[in-house]
């Protein structure tokens, strides 16, 4: 007998490669410590590279601004 396999939905794998797309972000910006949020969205922006779309780019600027800019 077959073995079934539980495969998850195509929407739970693009919400978990988002999600680790932010934390790989936030984890740079950390590291490079910047000064404004237009270099917070050059670095997402290099990291994310055309996988995303553009919601959820400035979600992802905006939520990892918050976190690292004054």
């Amino acid at each position: 007998m077959h073995a079934h396999r539980n495969t998850p939905p195509p929407a739970a794998d693009e919400q978990h490669r988002v999600r680790y797309l932010h934390l790989v972000a936030a984890a740079r910006v950390a590291a490079l410590r910047p000064t404004s949020e237009q270099q917070v969205a050059d670095v997402v922006r290099v990291t994310v590279d055309d996988e995303v779309d553009t919601t959820t780019f400035r979600a992802i600027v905006t939520d990892v601004s918050r976190d690292v800019l004054p």
